[in-house]
């Protein structure tokens, strides 16, 4: 009896504007700039971590595309690979992962597994409709659709799930959502929904697409971010991460800041907006340093989604116990695994992260939140 096929797409250059302060690498200028500022391509080892999970499903067959678009790293899992797609020109395209999508769907496959960000979930979904189901692999810089895994191994594993026909693994519809680069660029936050994938689901291994603020919850985040603020010591860096929560921490010391980048602050005053990784650790060198973050709402992440510039190696530098989580009950009570999730890139780090990590919840109001990897 042959067994399942599975349709396999990696956007090779996905996640690189990450740490280095971008927000995205939509367009060919801005992977130019990724690549100026020497970005790391991390696609690779996020599809090696997923497609590990697959291997003991027996008679897999893996359809895919030639070289870093999924064949290179289904062929060093050692999986049974077909190549039904090669890329026109040396640089990958949105075009390449449409056309290899469309084959996939025109071929049957029971699933398409994708690796990427927001943008591949849009041109996979737009080449596919709803012939067939689609995962995605966490990989990019935008991940706030809710057809990703909430990491690259349990999005392996769910996918395994799915093919082995698993019954904790039933298909949902999923929002597709994508946001504007240049708007967030700018500063701005705008979000457009593109349709819904049919996609496997598992509430512990996959993510909510981003939820907007509650509505009540002003007045709380105003009096907690004052609060924060109040509390800086002298001579402390303090890393704030992207989000209207953290903005509130910088409204209430009167400074500007960045609403989608990483700021620094040391004695009350601003010593850097959208800052990248390594930014970040020039400005740590030989201070004492916290990072403050909010929580994604509807999924629950503290790292790996939207603000990667907060590396494993300045969390590292920065030790778990100085790391302030701000958020509003009402969210913490709507996430839906019931945890907070990190997805840093470093099995290392997650593992250190994972636990119990205090939230503020209110002015002098702490709860502690599970965090798990």
């Amino acid at each position: 009896m042959s067994g399942p096929e599975l349709g396999l797409i990696i956007n090779p250059v996905a996640g690189m504007g990450g740490r280095v302060g971008l927000k995205g690498t939509d367009g060919l200028n801005i992977l130019q700039e990724a690549r100026r500022r020497c970005a790391r391509p991390a696609a690779q080892d996020r599809a090696l971590a997923a497609l590990a999970r697959l291997r003991e499903i027996s008679g897999l067959r893996i359809l895919t595309a030639a070289g870093e678009m999924g064949e290179a790293a289904a062929r060093a899992t050692g999986l049974d690979v077909t190549v039904i797609h090669h890329a026109d020109q040396e640089q990958t395209s949105a075009t390449d992962t449409a056309s290899a999508a469309a084959t996939m769907a025109d071929r049957g496959v029971s699933l398409i597994l994708f690796v990427g960000g927001d943008g591949t979930a849009r041109d996979v979904l737009s080449a596919t409709s709803d012939r067939v189901p689609l995962l995605g692999v966490p990989a990019g810089v935008k991940m706030h659709s809710a057809v990703f895994g909430t990491t690259p191994a349990n999005a392996g594993h769910l996918a395994a799930l799915f093919l082995a026909r698993h019954p904790s693994a039933r298909l949902r519809d999923a929002e597709v959502m994508d946001l504007d680069e240049d708007a967030i660029r700018a500063g701005r936050v705008s979000a457009h929904l593109h349709g819904h994938a049919r996609s496997p689901y598992e509430r512990r291994l996959v993510q909510n697409a981003k939820a907007g603020s509650v509505p009540g919850e002003t007045e709380s985040l105003d009096a907690v971010a004052r609060q924060v603020a109040a509390q800086m010591r002298p001579d402390h860096l303090y890393i704030l991460g992207p989000g209207t929560t953290t903005r509130r921490v910088a409204d209430a010391l009167g400074i500007p800041s960045t609403l989608l980048g990483v700021d620094a602050v040391l004695n009350g005053e601003s010593i850097g907006l959208d800052l990248d990784e390594q930014a970040l650790l020039r400005a740590m060198e030989g201070r004492e340093t916290e990072i403050i973050v909010g929580v994604l709402g509807g999924q629950g992440s503290l790292f790996g989604r939207g603000n990667q510039q907060i590396s494993a190696e300045v969390i590292r530098r920065v030790g778990r116990h100085r790391i302030q989580v701000i958020s509003t009950v009402q969210k913490l009570i709507a996430l839906s695994t019931g945890a907070l999730q990190v997805d840093t890139g470093d099995p290392e780090m997650d593992a250190m992260l994972a636990g119990h990590l205090p939230v503020l919840t209110g002015p002098g109001r702490t709860t502690l939140v599970r965090v798990q990897a």
